[in-house]
């Protein structure tokens, strides 16, 4: 029974030993202190999920912020499409005379008629 756990004890040693090791390697190779995780204040997250809002099974739309500036994006069904960038206080950021082009144009759908 002793050997059983002598055995446990210095595998627990060695698996600690390997952690520790692991952890100074990365401090090392990233050239910061070992112990400047433990004692630095932590940076404020720059991306921020606002608001979102499903449209049917697939697709939704999210609203994410990032330092200050918000983008609209819908992502789900066959690709992944920016709606809208650069909107600051819920506005969107276009000069006065500028036409904002959408990025994806199509004709747009009629309900229960087929095209000829």
């Amino acid at each position: 029974m002793l050997d059983i756990l002598y055995y446990l004890a210095i595998f627990a040693f060695v698996a600690a030993s390997i952690v520790v090791g692991g952890l100074l390697w990365r401090s090392y190779a990233e050239g910061v202190s070992p112990t400047a995780g433990l004692f630095r204040a932590r940076q404020e997250p720059r991306l921020d999920v606002v608001a979102q809002t499903n449209l049917d099974g697939r697709r939704r739309l999210v609203l994410i912020r990032r330092d200050d500036t918000e983008h609209l994006i819908m992502t789900g069904g066959p690709v992944d499409v920016v709606i809208e960038t650069g909107i600051k206080d819920g506005k969107p950021v276009v000069s006065s005379g500028e036409v904002v082009e959408p990025t994806f144009s199509r004709p747009a759908r009629t309900a229960g008629k087929t095209e000829a």
